[in-house]
Formats: structure tokens, sequence, C-alpha cells
């Protein structure tokens, strides 16, 4: 059964704040940012409409950013549900422990390349859903093959991840990973985005 949260309301969110605080952290990692202004409504909705919620019991996501998913994933998901929110920038992971006061709710400092470790530290299973926003196009291929991996080994049998880029340069680490996985578009974002949804 789903339910929404009322402690998930982002109601300190400042959506000034949010922008501020993204585009300045692109400007000094463009690297680690996918684009320059958080996602837009048209992408959220785009992905998390491929999200089985009413099974989902375990939910991780890569790179929160301000949380733009992070606060429509609590309001979709299971009262019991839990989420993990696995980030490398200790500002965006200030920012949605300030902003997002979840029970359900667990906002580690992290790699994705560590999503195994944090479900076994917190005692729980294996994810149904992974979502991830991070730029893997623009890391070192060793790098995308260990997190796509690890990503594959932190899901359960039906799980799945969910993968949305600006660009299509992961799609050869996903396919080498991954027995199938689906590519789609969404113009409507800006820049428009890739989701490869791998299972």
């Amino acid at each position: 059964m789903e339910a929404t949260s009322t402690s998930s309301a982002p109601g300190a969110r400042s959506r000034a704040a949010e922008l501020f605080l993204f585009a300045s952290n692109f400007l000094r990692h463009p690297n680690m940012l996918g684009s320059v202004i958080p996602s837009s409504r048209h992408l959220v909705d785009w992905v998390l409409d491929r999200v089985a919620w009413s099974k989902a019991r375990v939910i991780v996501e890569y790179g929160p950013g301000v949380g733009t998913f992070t606060a429509e994933i609590l309001r979709r998901m299971r009262s019991d549900a839990r989420l993990v929110a696995i980030e490398t920038n200790a500002q965006f992971v200030r920012f949605v422990r300030d902003s997002l006061p979840d029970e359900r709710l667990i906002v580690e400092h992290a790699s994705a390349e560590d999503v195994g470790e944090i479900l076994t530290r917190h005692s729980l299973p294996r994810a149904r859903t992974i979502i991830s926003g991070i730029p893997l196009g623009s890391f070192p291929r060793w790098l995308q093959a260990a997190i796509a991996e690890t990503s594959r080994e932190a899901l359960e049998p039906e799980g799945r991840f969910l993968v949305y880029q600006f660009t299509a340069r992961v799609l050869p680490v996903l396919r080498a990973t991954f027995p199938s996985v689906e590519r789609s578009r969404e113009w409507r974002n800006f820049p428009p985005a890739h989701l490869f949804e791998c299972t």
C-alpha cells in the first residue's frame, strides 16, 4: 500500500536557494554535475513513472544534488519503504538532510561504488530500484564499470537501475553489465536527457 508522508513536505525548501547552490557547485565541479540547473518536472516524472512503487521497499538514489528527485521519491514511495541517497558533495548532503526531514530517508556522504556496503551497514536488503543522476559518462571507463557492477549486485532479481544522462557515453558499459538495457529520450528537459532502464 502506498502512502504519503507529511514529514517529507519540503516546506523549508527555497527554490532560489536550490538554484544558487546547484549552479555554484556546477561552476566549481562541472564534471560532477550533468547540468547547470536541477532536473525539470518533466524529467522527474518521466523517470519516476517507471518505478513499481507498490513493490519498492528499498530505493537508492545516486547524486541527489539539491533533492529535486529525492523530494518526489519520498512523496510517492510507501510509508514502510526506505530511501538511501548517496552523494559525494558535502554541501548537497547537508542541504538534503536539512530540507527533507523524513525518517524513511538515509543520506550518505559517500560514492555510488559503496552502495553494497551502505545497504549492509543499515541492515537493508537489496534495492528494488536504483536511480542515478550522476554524470557517469564523464567518469573514467573503469569507474563507470565499477559503479554499474556494484549497482547490479545491489539490486534484487526483479530490480531496475534507472540511469538518466545528458550524453549516451555510458551506454556501452551498461550494455556490457546488464542483460537488458532499454533506451529512451526526454526532450522537454534542458538539456534533453537520455534514460537507460537496466534490468
